[in-house]
């Protein structure tokens, strides 16, 4: 039998962290679709239009709970930085 817990949160944390990286890539990824579900809410009555609505339909307010509906949909995935300075060591 596998070791599984209820949880209040859905998705679970499990959940999320195999549709990503670590740890780290999943609070990044999170917080920063949070920040534009939020600012998406915000600007809604200034019919402005420039920021992506929620990829999901959910029954939370939260956008940090939408975020990581997101996530677990893969409707958001984590992607690499393009300028990662790793891979440009042929300047020297």
């Amino acid at each position: 039998m596998a070791d599984t817990y209820d949880t209040m949160m859905s998705p679970q944390v499990e959940e999320l962290l195999d549709k990503s990286k670590s740890k780290f890539v999943l609070c990044t990824l999170a917080a920063r679709r949070a920040r534009e579900i939020n600012a998406y809410f915000g600007q809604l009555g200034e019919g402005l239009g420039a920021m992506v609505p929620p990829q999901v339909t959910s029954v939370s307010r939260k956008p940090l709970s939408i975020a990581f509906e997101e996530i677990a949909a893969e409707k958001i995935i984590p992607a690499a930085p393009e300028g990662d300075s790793a891979d440009s060591d042929d300047a020297a």
